[in-house]
């Protein structure tokens, strides 16, 4: 019998959802797959659209993971500077065989040292950020680099998630797992930068300056504060 393969999943308060739980549906398939939702204790812990998430192991008692997984969401500052959340994923990390997030969970994995010198994807609107731990951007929806594997925003948790499997287990059982949850978007266009029509992109980048502004002046002072 094949050795089960342990991903974990931080959950932290006011993480973007759909960043941890669109990946964690799709590998859920994966042959093997045992999943843990890892926070400082096993109280609820709150995402940023109301539904509470329930961790199933504590820093303490999480088994060395074969996948580190590290959510987004707006609120990260406050994960970015704790340091006992630094100190378990740097753990994890030495051991991990993929260290890998979704979103602005890149700026945590930043943030604890772990992308210095690596190729990385991020949110758009957040991506250029990465430079100051080191990092380099790339604006695509999934980014390989070694044995570190980051997603874009939001949605692209999803894609992400399809090509770890195709990485770890195959394209045949990859596209298994896609034909059995029916995965074949039909987007109407317009979901990133490039290809937003201009009036939109104002409109969105106008709505999300004023907490934009906020978190890039505090990752820039946690970025001063680690170099």
């Amino acid at each position: 019998m094949p050795q089960p393969t342990h991903i974990g999943f931080l959950l932290w308060p006011d993480l973007t959802q759909l960043d941890m739980t669109g990946p964690a549906q799709v590998l859920s398939r994966m042959p093997g797959a045992r999943l843990h939702y890892v926070w400082k204790s096993r109280d609820p812990v709150m995402s940023d659209c109301g539904l509470a998430l329930v961790p199933t192991t504590t820093f303490a008692d999480c088994p060395p993971l074969d996948i580190l997984c590290i959510p987004g969401g707006v609120g990260i500052a406050p994960v970015m500077r704790d340091a006992e959340v630094l100190a378990w994923l740097r753990r994890q990390a030495e051991t991990a065989k993929l260290v890998t997030s979704v979103c602005t969970g890149s700026l945590i994995l930043a943030a604890a040292g772990l992308l210095r010198g690596y190729r990385a994807g991020c949110h758009w609107a957040a991506g250029e950020q990465l430079v100051l731990f080191g990092a380099t951007f790339v604006a695509d929806r999934v980014v390989i680099d070694r044995d570190r594997i980051t997603a874009g925003g939001v949605t692209s948790g999803i894609d992400f998630a399809f090509r770890i499997i195709e990485q770890t287990h195959g394209r045949d059982v990859a596209e298994a797992i896609q034909l059995a949850l029916e995965y074949d978007p039909e987007p109407i266009g317009g979901g990133t930068p490039a290809t937003a029509r201009p009036e939109i992109l104002a409109q969105v980048r106008a709505a999300m300056a004023g907490r934009l502004a906020t978190r890039e002046a505090e990752v820039a002072a946690i970025a001063a504060g680690v170099s």
